[in-house]
């Protein structure tokens, strides 16, 4: 039997309110979305994405990251941009609670599974992220929250994971890892945490690891 579950946060927690996680509800109030050039906006985030994996520690460090991110990305590719629209993208990313939803199982599932395991979160994330659980009082169930802009690693690189490994001399077989990304569960694997690939919007997908749809299938 499994003493911890780790977590997982987005789209297994909650989901992006628009559909997309850079898209918030003030961006598409203040972007018309008809006027971007596509090619240029995928280019551009693609060219502006190594300021998502900077060390943060605070939300203010955050707001002017992504501040920087909308900045870029806006510039290169929409008409009439001046700065003041990335930040007022930038502070909704970061202080606004309704960028994700959370969906509708999440307590009434965490409040069994807390009964029955240590809940750990590990989340590819922001400080933002500390707020809003604290004002939604999801973090009153996870005995820790590891936040990757906090340790300046990400779960994909793998070295994440070792910190909670270690915090909490997790064995093999101790421990279920729940993550919407197969990459993400590839680095699980390699050290010896079982895994199990979220599937929140019931796409289908095709993996070699079990696939689940909610938490209640746990």
């Amino acid at each position: 039997m499994y003493k911890y579950l780790i977590l997982d946060f987005g789209k297994v927690i909650a989901g992006p309110t628009t559909g997309d996680w850079f898209m918030t509800p003030k961006f598409l109030e203040l972007i018309d979305i008809n006027k971007i050039d596509i090619d240029k906006f995928n280019k551009a985030r693609k060219k502006y994405d190594h300021l998502l994996g900077e060390k943060l520690l605070t939300q203010e460090e955050e707001y002017d990251m992504f501040t920087r991110f909308y900045d870029g990305i806006l510039k290169d590719s929409y008409p009439n941009y001046n700065i003041e629209i990335a930040k007022s993208i930038a502070y909704d990313f970061t202080y606004n609670f309704t960028k994700y939803t959370l969906y509708e199982d999440v307590y009434r599932e965490l409040d069994i599974l807390k009964e029955k395991y240590i809940l750990i979160m590990l989340t590819d994330n922001w400080p933002c992220v500390t707020n809003y659980l604290k004002h939604y009082k999801l973090d009153t169930y996870f005995d820790k929250v590891y936040i990757s802009s906090i340790y300046g690693c990400q779960k994909d690189q793998g070295i994440f994971f070792d910190i909670p490994i270690k915090d909490y001399n997790i064995k093999k077989g101790e421990a279920l890892f729940i993550d919407d990304s197969e990459k993400n569960l590839d680095e699980a694997v390699i050290r010896d945490l079982d895994v199990l690939l979220m599937d929140r919007y019931k796409e289908n997908i095709k993996s070699k690891y079990k696939v689940i749809n909610n938490l209640s299938n746990l």
